[in-house]
């Protein structure tokens, strides 16, 4: 199923199937200008052959290499759309590794890339890289609009699940790297255009360094990953237990746990200096 929304110079596709929708997921692919941001997953494949057909892409930009975003890139490299994107995801798209069950059930598995592709670059558009939700996780920015496609970065404000490779102090410094730039719009790939997007992703970065300062003193404390979950975050819902514990709250406690700073690190920010610094400003959006 597709379903088309416009905002002004911006297409937001609409894309899921019956296994996704039982599940309660789907994703956008956007459209603006005629380039592509991501590509789908392999399931609405047939879907995502029209919407090549009908706008006719002359490049296409990839966040990462998930596949409810990466997941139709051998598709359009076979009908020559030139795609943008960084060499690790590039990698990972050319020898895709297994996934969970759950994830094929959600999505289907990615055909790899095996075509000759042919890189892309724009005049106005370009990737930001935010690590934190994978390694290898962008933004596409552009700078003519002040426009923020946001990939997997925003998903909401609370969100208490993670996957196990997360690292939820490099997505705050991500997120703060989107909003000194101030985005006049945000498009999120799950959720679509965001009302008052610097708000929201400033709303997100406030829930998350606070979450994440509680559960330092919690495992201060002495508390076991299990314990913070149940009395910070909740109980385990449907997620955990479909995705085999790999989507799960109790993943935030331990990435959170993982990425602690050294003993001088955490004594620096005792006397001062912030746990999770702000990047380097960047120009305001014109508007």
């Amino acid at each position: 199923m597709i379903e088309e929304t416009r905002f002004g110079d911006v297409t937001a596709l609409w894309l899921s199937w019956p296994r996704s929708a039982w599940a309660g997921y789907g994703v956008h692919v956007f459209v603006v200008r005629n380039v592509m941001i991501d590509t789908g997953f392999p399931g609405v494949a047939p879907e995502m052959r029209y919407a090549v057909d009908r706008f006719r892409p002359y490049g296409a930009f990839l966040t990462h290499h998930h596949e409810d975003h990466a997941g139709n890139v051998q598709l359009l490299a076979e009908r020559g759309v030139p795609i943008a994107t960084d060499t690790e995801t590039l990698a990972r798209v050319r020898k895709p590794g297994r996934i969970g069950l759950y994830r094929h059930f959600t999505w289907k598995a990615m055909r790899r890339l095996k075509s000759t592709l042919t890189p892309f670059e724009d005049d106005r558009l370009s990737l930001i890289p935010t690590p934190g939700h994978c390694s290898n996780h962008q933004v596409v920015w552009d700078e003519h609009t002040g426009t923020c496609f946001t990939g997997d970065l925003f998903l909401g404000v609370h969100v208490r699940v993670a996957h196990s490779y997360e690292n939820p102090r490099e997505h705050v410094r991500s997120l703060r790297s989107v909003l000194v730039r101030n985005p006049a719009r945000v498009f999120c790939a799950h959720r679509g255009h965001i009302e008052n997007g610097v708000t929201m992703l400033q709303s997100k970065v406030d829930w998350m360094e606070e979450t994440i300062g509680v559960i330092e003193q919690r495992i201060d404390d002495g508390q076991s990953d299990r314990h913070i979950q149940r009395e910070l975050l909740g109980p385990l819902g449907r997620t955990h237990f479909i995705s085999a514990g790999d989507y799960s709250p109790v993943n935030l406690v331990t990435a959170i746990r993982k990425t602690r700073p050294n003993d001088s690190s955490r004594s620096a920010t005792a006397n001062g200096s912030p746990s999770v610094s702000a990047s380097p400003s960047a120009p305001r959006a014109r508007q």
